[in-house]
């Protein structure tokens, strides 16, 4: 999949352009359906598929005081998409002046810089432009106009209610990676690129990888077992998410903090995806860093047998 940041850098070869349009955090079932009709109608009209997203979220920007914390990094978002089977991806720089964008003045350019588009596809709720001056009838009015069909696809529902990024979140918070994972299609997995630590985990013979998340979710602090692919490999992880209260620090941060088993090499710069297995335990502070080291051997050990 080609990653490009302006339509005008689409090389569709002649074909015909089919697009999805959508912020497709966590590239959810719902999205997932979205995608994947857009890549169907290319390869029906022998087209080009191309996925419209934007960063960063666009409530940093028109709702500053209401940014959802994201379920996926950059990197997993654009690796889910891909493998949906996409040519292209466009990701769209939302800030000031676009937003100030109307919907019909936004569908208008992209068809100018595409060249003309043949499908689009979004959710039947879906909503653009400044103000939200967009919806699936707009773009309908417009595909009479512009010469393109659209499709307004119903949301997925799961157990009865829909498929939704706030209702993953909900999941996440609270611990029901299960949930979230079903609603995901995918299980769910934490990924962050490994930075240098304080190396306290070397020193009692358990090396971690420091993970840089930056504001993304995560699950309730505590200890959970997972697994990470590392040169084609599957690896056992003891992932610690937490405070680290036993050690007392003076502006104690979150650290997201995985310790591959067995593992020997340099994982420094890497962008490394932890899938949770299970939670092993509630994070906890513990009497003295000895206390705290000797729960972390149980923590490996119980790791192991699951593994």
């Amino acid at each position: 999949m080609k990653v490009i940041h302006s339509a005008k850098d689409c090389d569709a070869k002649g074909r015909k352009v089919c697009l999805a349009i959508g912020v497709f955090d966590g590239v959810h079932l719902g999205h997932q359906q979205i995608i994947r009709q857009t890549v169907a109608d290319a390869h029906l009209a022998g087209g080009h598929s191309l996925v419209v997203t934007f960063a960063p979220h666009p409530s940093q920007i028109v709702a500053p005081d209401r940014v959802p914390p994201l379920i996926y990094s950059p990197w997993q978002k654009l690796r889910t998409i891909e493998a949906c089977g996409v040519d292209t991806l466009l990701e769209i720089r939302f800030d000031k002046a676009f937003s100030e964008k109307s919907g019909p003045e936004f569908i208008r350019e992209l068809a100018r810089d595409l060249g003309g588009i043949s499908d689009i596809c979004v959710g039947a709720d879906f909503v653009f432009g400044r103000k939200r001056s967009g919806n699936v009838e707009v773009l309908r009015e417009l595909g009479r106009e512009l010469n393109f069909k659209v499709h307004g696809l119903a949301s997925v529902a799961l157990d009865g209610r829909v498929v939704s990024s706030t209702r993953i979140r909900e999941a996440i918070r609270r611990g029901d990676l299960d949930a979230a994972s079903q609603m995901l299609g995918r299980p769910y997995a934490i990924q962050g690129r490994v930075v240098p630590g304080d190396q306290l985990g070397r020193q009692w013979g358990f090396p971690t990888a420091n993970l840089e998340i930056g504001d993304h979710l995560t699950p309730p602090n505590g200890v959970y077992a997972g697994v990470a692919t590392v040169d084609n490999k599957i690896w056992p992880v003891a992932l610690n998410i937490g405070r680290r209260p036993t050690l007392a620090l003076a502006e104690p941060v979150l650290r997201v903090e995985a310790h591959l088993l067995d593992f020997q090499g340099d994982l420094y710069g890497l962008e490394l995806e932890v899938e949770i297995v299970r939670k092993l335990r509630d994070e906890k502070k513990f009497g003295s860093p000895a206390e705290l080291k000797e729960q972390i051997q149980r923590d490996v050990a119980a790791v192991r047998a699951l593994a």
